[in-house]
């Protein structure tokens, strides 16, 4: 995922602001971490580069 992309990602439940915690990142992109909503209290992870930000309740 490209670091660029935090300017245009939002939570998709009340599309508030996300905190990127970075486990893994390698010059041109983030591998891994978790994005977090401190509103909603919702997490969602970025795995191999994607970030997954299918609601928690639908998420299989």
């Amino acid at each position: 995922m490209k670091k660029e992309l935090m300017d245009i990602l939002a939570c998709p439940i009340c599309k508030g602001d996300l905190v990127l915690n970075i486990v893994e990142e390698d010059e041109v992109e983030i591998k891994s971490g978790t994005f977090y909503c401190s509103q909603c209290k919702e997490y969602y992870p970025v795995e191999d580069g994607i970030p997954n930000l299918i609601p928690p309740d639908i998420r299989e």
